[in-house]
């Protein structure tokens, strides 16, 4: 399937313009077809399905914070399939909560792949979400990313290509490595040398520093169900949205 057919777009892009029906509207007159709801968005929930029904748009995957699904994960199961999600990723954890030895990111993993049978009991995935963080090694040379994964082989993996790359990692070997555990792909681009400044060093899919074309084979060859465009921080997140949609139908 080609990954236009399987694209999607990160709300979290587009926090700093609201209404989120505005988001919405500019999305599907783009030609996005599907969301990838964020944390905050989740307390908009009759919002954001109704924007949806409305511009015929789905969210296959969402993002759910970890403090969430340690607290209340019958909710977010009952959250999740009101909107009609398969895949839930843990995104992001706090500098504070982050482990200083190989030790902690194994628990980790443990805990995760306690979440993640409980998600699969109701027909649910789960994926890890990474920064660049989770590339950087221990001493020693063990990497977070693959103690989590290491950690439960059931366990999926969300690859932001744009975060691996600005931990100063090659991503192609990653995803050659995990081809059959990549839940989703964030499509995320790195600024040029001198450029980005503005734009918190990112930049639209294809016009950044990122060799998409040495990627597209893996990127096809992964078993990622959804590819999601992200920017963190656009100064047009229309611009950004559509120069990133306009790069992915060419390839």
């Amino acid at each position: 399937m080609p990954l236009l057919d399987r694209l999607s777009y990160q709300l979290y892009s587009s926090r700093n313009f609201p209404p989120l029906e505005r988001q919405l509207a500019a999305l599907a007159a783009i030609g996005y077809r599907r969301v990838e709801p964020y944390g905050a968005l989740l307390g908009q929930l009759g919002e954001l399905k109704a924007g949806l029904t409305r511009h015929g748009m789905s969210a296959p995957s969402l993002h759910v914070g970890l403090d969430r699904l340690r607290a209340d994960l019958d909710g977010v199961v009952a959250l999740v399939r009101s909107l009609g999600a398969r895949l839930v990723v843990a995104p992001y954890l706090q500098a504070a909560e982050r482990p200083t030895e190989p030790s902690g990111w194994r628990t980790l993993g443990s805990e995760l792949a306690g979440i993640r049978g409980r998600l699969a009991h109701h027909g649910l995935d789960l994926a890890w979400h990474n920064h660049d963080f989770e590339l950087m090694p221990h001493a020693g040379g063990a990497i977070p990313l693959d103690l989590l994964l290491e950690s439960d082989p059931g366990l999926l993996w969300e690859a932001d290509i744009g975060w691996i790359a600005r931990a100063g990692a090659d991503p192609l070997p990653l995803l050659e490595r995990y081809d059959k555990r990549v839940g989703a792909v964030h499509l995320k681009d790195l600024a040029r040398p001198g450029g980005g400044a503005d734009e918190g060093g990112w930049a639209d899919v294809g016009h950044g520093r990122i060799d998409w074309p040495g990627l597209l084979p893996a990127l096809e060859r992964c078993a990622a169900a959804v590819f999601v465009v992200e920017h963190d921080e656009p100064k047009d997140f229309e611009r950004s949205a559509r120069r990133s949609f306009e790069t992915v139908a060419g390839w």
